[in-house]
């Protein structure tokens, strides 16, 4: 893909966006059912767009609230509703539209005092444990955030009453209410006025920030990182946790520089990303130039993403980890260091992600269970301590507690980057240091991820390959071991197709949203066997399409 010049440099202020017209569009703009790009739409994790689209505006959220509060009265979910907000321009309004809807339907909301903002793994936390011991009067959660989406979009996602991402079935279900209210013009949608909801006696607040901090303990080892006496730094990118952190270091007596507390919803504060748009993405080198920048000031030093779901690493010794760099170690350290975890508990990775993470878990005897893209395919292993660890490739991961309870079932970014602390306090390496340790004993991976061009009837029918569809028998020199449709570890579609060499693999999957398909590529036999693996998909992938789409 090609690189934007303005990629690391910080935003043109001819490009930031424009909150008041964002806004104003969100309330104004009426999204047309009829429009395939304007109706309710639930991919990996939940509904995004942007308003100026008509793909995200308050007729989108109120017919999603009242969907969601049909779904909770069918499956007979009547406790309370945690909900929270990142920082994004949309997520203020979509937040308020939401509360008009279920304080309408009486449903207990859980929200943050003071209008503060709440990362993604808080909510999760909070819903598992209101739940833990419960059969009845569970809670279930809201998070408006679209993860690391630039600036103009927004998202609006559901965890059930276990916490994680709501899985298909789920969001199915809501997505098909939502767009039936939106064709009938919101008929059915019950609603009462903003004032009226906050003052509703269903409306409650709870303090996320601190429960979740006074928690942290039972999952990251601060006696260790305080007693190593290191220096860390974090960069909230602007994002939800952009005051957890100033409260953890108070709780936990750790010597951490908060980079920047500024929230500005232009994230005008920003390097741009590799196309030269703002992304808050903490696995992007052009993004994180600000904390890159400022490495040999730390020990160890982290980011994470606008709903803090997402980590990034900086090590004094490489710089910016890759995603499957810090998962590997992670992996690594984990499975050796928590003695409170079921002796049986597996390595949870994606079939995208690097195929270190299995050569490490072989070493260390621990069976990986590898899931199709998206992190709800993990929610039942981490909920039942049956899975130890879960991490994707785009820098998601979360794992069990000390003592191998579940601590979030949703991605936690926030104890991703602390274990980072942890593992360079007790190995007195940092992840960097380790991952090349493990590039010694395991190989060098080279790794990459590229998109190629696809209209919508190419991006189907590459969604519904079978391995008959792929004729040829080696991949780069090498023959072809295996050809999956459908994930390994739990046997569900993967959406697309993974070829797989003793040395090397390709896996091609569309794009939900852009007329692309993404082609994730590895090779341990160096970068020009990488390149030969990306060329030699790309006419596999254009051969079975019949049409040339490299």
């Amino acid at each position: 893909m090609a690189i934007n010049p303005a990629a690391g440099h910080p935003a043109d202020p001819s490009s930031l966006v424009n909150v008041a017209r964002l806004v104003t569009a969100y309330f104004s703009d009426l999204p047309d059912p009829k429009v395939p790009a304007q109706r309710v739409s639930f991919g990996t994790s939940g509904h995004r767009g942007s308003s100026l689209h008509r793909a995200f505006n308050e007729w989108h959220i109120l017919a999603i609230a009242q969907a969601i509060c049909a779904y909770r009265k069918a499956q007979g979910i009547d406790g309370p509703l945690f909900i929270g907000i990142d920082t994004h321009a949309l997520s203020e309004p979509a937040f308020a539209s939401a509360l008009e809807v279920l304080a309408a339907n009486q449903v207990h909301l859980m929200i943050a005092p003071n209008g503060e903002y709440t990362p993604t793994p808080t909510v999760s936390h909070a819903i598992l444990k209101f739940n833990r011991g419960r059969t009845t009067g569970l809670a279930d959660g809201i998070v408006v955030t679209p993860s690391h989406n630039p600036p103009e979009d927004g998202g609006f996602k559901y965890n059930p009453p276990h916490g994680g991402p709501a899985g298909s079935e789920i969001t199915g279900a809501i997505q098909k209410h939502a767009n039936q209210l939106l064709e009938s013009g919101l008929a059915g949608v019950e609603r009462v006025t903003l004032t009226q909801a906050m003052n509703a006696p269903t409306t409650h607040t709870h303090d996320f920030m601190a429960e979740y901090v006074a928690d942290l303990g039972q999952v990251i080892d601060f006696d260790a990182i305080r007693g190593a006496g290191l220096k860390l730094g974090v960069d909230p990118l602007g994002g939800a946790g952009v005051h957890y952190w100033a409260r953890i270091r108070e709780k936990y007596g750790v010597d951490l520089t908060v980079v920047s507390e500024t929230v500005d919803q232009t994230f005008r504060f920003m390097t741009v990303d590799w196309d030269g748009r703002i992304r808050m993405d903490p696995s992007s080198p052009y993004a994180m130039r600000r904390l890159i920048d400022l490495k040999d000031k730390f020990d160890i030093a982290f980011a994470c993403d606008t709903d803090h779901d997402r980590h990034g690493v900086v090590a004094r010794s490489v710089g910016l980890l890759p995603p499957n760099h810090y998962l590997a170690v992670c992996v690594r350290y984990l499975f050796g260091n928590r003695a409170g975890w079921r002796p049986d508990a597996a390595v949870g990775k994606t079939v995208v992600s690097s195929s270190m993470i299995d050569r490490v878990a072989a070493k260390l005897g621990r069976k990986v269970l590898e899931v199709p893209v998206g992190f709800k395919w993990f929610v039942d292993g981490l909920l039942q301590g049956s899975l130890g660890f879960g991490g994707e490739e785009s820098a998601g991961a979360s794992f069990l507690s000390l003592d191998g309870s579940p601590w979030s079932t949703d991605k936690d970014g926030i104890i991703a980057a602390l274990l980072a602390a942890e593992i360079t306090a007790r190995t007195r390496r940092d992840p960097g240091e380790i991952y090349a340790a493990l590039e010694g004993e395991f190989g060098v991976s080279e790794y990459e991820r590229i998109d190629a061009p696809a209209n919508a009837e190419q991006r189907a029918a590459l969604a519904k390959l079978s391995p008959q569809d792929v004729t040829v028998r080696a991949l780069a020199g090498e023959k072809i071991q295996s050809i999956l449709t459908s994930a390994p570890g739990d046997g569900n579609p993967i959406g697309g197709i993974k070829v797989i060499a003793e040395n090397g693999w390709f896996a091609a999957r569309p794009s939900g949203t852009e007329d692309v398909y993404k082609i994730y590529a590895e090779s341990f036999r160096g970068r020009d066997h990488l390149k030969q693996i990306q060329e030699e998909a790309q006419t596999i992938v254009a051969g079975v399409l019949g049409a040339t789409v490299a």
